[in-house]
């Protein structure tokens, strides 16, 4: 099968490689169909993510067929279409049981990171009761990719962490995919305000096509923006969704007391926390790796067409083209990609 390999930090390539078996009773490999490109994949590219060994199948997003099911596979038969969740979860250690599958004993982000990944003609996904979802029929495959990864991401780590309530205020730091899949998901809870803060201007104006009721681009005076859209408090909610120390200082700032900061981004470089300012403001701090506990949730939203998962997606590619959908995908200030589709079937 063809499949797209990681050669260490700054090298990929697409190989031949072996068509992945089942390795236990509980394992299933999944035919792609489609899958995409994470932030996080650009992370491994990097460096910055020493659990991924040169050598790993990238990606941990896709929807795909059953090809073949392990023995012990009780709710996945093949030829089931199937949605793959970014976390795999075991469904029965003391953190699944918390449904902190991220954390699960045998499990949690692995796919594309510690065992080969999506970016592939095929993958093998263990604990396939609890890591796979079935598709319903007549759904459309490239919305629900979004399922797999970002929206989850966005809703749990961002907008549930952060308690977002009915006319509250909340301010996103970043309008990449993951700012906005906050911002979708945040227009459950109907906020009263809900500011977009990024620098790139395009992405600004997607953020108001999909909701934010504020745009603003970050400067030395944008806290003070923001206090003025909030009677001179702040955000009530903070959503950092970008992985950089300015980002997150720039939450600090904008946090009314009482707040919260619900982190996102994926930080590679330590971050100041100004206690000196925050210490008595009653703020609270929110990190989390996405447990996908919200996808069915989540897969229904889509499927009522409450929440319009396909327009995060700007480009689609063939499977073969996969070094210009990264190129494309690393290049979003200038492409303005946002969520790229890869076809693989």
């Amino acid at each position: 099968m063809r499949a797209l390999v990681y050669k260490g930090p700054g090298a990929r390539q697409l190989e031949e490689r072996p068509e992945p078996t089942l390795l236990q009773p509980d394992d299933a490999i999944v035919r792609l169909r489609r899958t995409t490109i994470c932030g996080t994949d650009l992370h491994i590219l990097k460096g910055d993510v020493p659990t991924c060994l040169p050598g790993t199948i990238l990606g941990h997003e896709g929807v795909g067929v059953i090809h073949e099911a392990g023995g012990a596979v009780r709710g996945f038969s093949p030829g089931d279409h199937v949605l793959i969740s970014c976390i795999t979860s075991c469904g029965r250690c003391d953190y699944c049981r918390k449904g902190m599958y991220s954390h699960c004993l045998d499990g949690g982000w692995i796919l594309g990171n510690r065992i080969d990944g999506t970016q592939a003609e095929y993958v093998r996904i263990p604990h396939a009761d609890f890591s796979l979802h079935h598709i319903p029929e007549g759904a459309d495959e490239d919305a629900l990719t979004m399922l797999s990864d970002i929206l989850p991401t966005g809703f749990e780590c961002g907008v549930l962490n952060s308690k977002v309530q009915p006319g509250c205020s909340v301010a996103i730091v970043g309008s990449g995919p993951i700012g906005l899949a906050a911002l979708l998901t945040a227009q459950f809870f109907t906020p009263a305000i809900l500011v977009v803060i990024d620098p790139d201007r395009h992405r600004l104006e997607i953020a108001q096509c999909f909701g934010a009721t504020h745009v603003l681009a970050p400067d030395a005076d944008t806290a003070g923006l923001v206090k003025g859209l909030t009677g001179g408090r702040g955000a009530d909610v903070v959503i950092e969704a970008v992985g950089i120390p300015a980002s997150f200082e720039l939450c600090e700032d904008l946090v009314a007391p009482g707040g919260t900061i619900a982190n996102i981004g994926v930080h590679g470089t330590k971050v100041d926390l100004h206690l000196e300012r925050l210490w008595s403001h009653n703020i609270t701090i929110t990190t989390r790796l996405v447990d996908t506990v919200t996808t069915p949730q989540l897969l229904r939203a889509v499927m009522s067409h409450k929440l319009e998962a396909a327009t995060l997606i700007t480009h689609r590619f063939r499977f073969e083209d996969m070094d210009q959908a990264y190129d494309t995908f690393g290049r979003a200030a200038d492409t303005h990609a946002m969520k790229v589709i890869i076809e693989v079937s």
